[in-house]
């Protein structure tokens, strides 16, 4: 495991968060997984030097939404890469998505977030 790479998911449907987990450890990825932008405040403290990129759904239930959970932890990391899942708010990704950033929309499948997370981390 010492050569895998930590990648941050935050997404409030758990059925949506393991689809993200699964494609990262079939993709040789770790997950470090949380389902509110509480928990991502969280994750980042606890794990924010040992994970690479951030996969954050953009709705999120009541409170934050993805678009802040990206900033926080640009704030925080400002080299993280970052991927946006949704469904509906796709519209808004170049006017609140952060720098580093690529957005995918639901439906996905979990190559489309492996191949999303590489490319940022290639610098792509």
């Amino acid at each position: 495991m010492a050569d895998t790479v930590c990648v941050f998911v935050v997404d409030d449907d758990p059925l949506i968060a393991m689809t993200i987990e699964h494609a990262l450890e079939d993709g040789g990825f770790e997950a470090r997984s949380g389902n509110s932008a509480a928990d991502a405040t969280i994750l980042f403290e606890q794990h924010g030097d040992a994970c690479r990129a951030l996969i954050t759904d953009v709705n999120l239930g009541p409170g934050p939404k993805g678009w802040d959970v990206a900033r926080e932890a640009h704030a925080r990391l400002p080299d993280l890469p970052v991927v946006y899942v949704t469904g509906d708010s796709a519209h808004e990704w170049t006017a609140q998505g952060v720098p580093n950033s690529i957005l995918v929309t639901k439906p996905f499948v979990g190559a489309q977030i492996v191949t999303a997370v590489t490319t940022l981390l290639n610098g792509g």
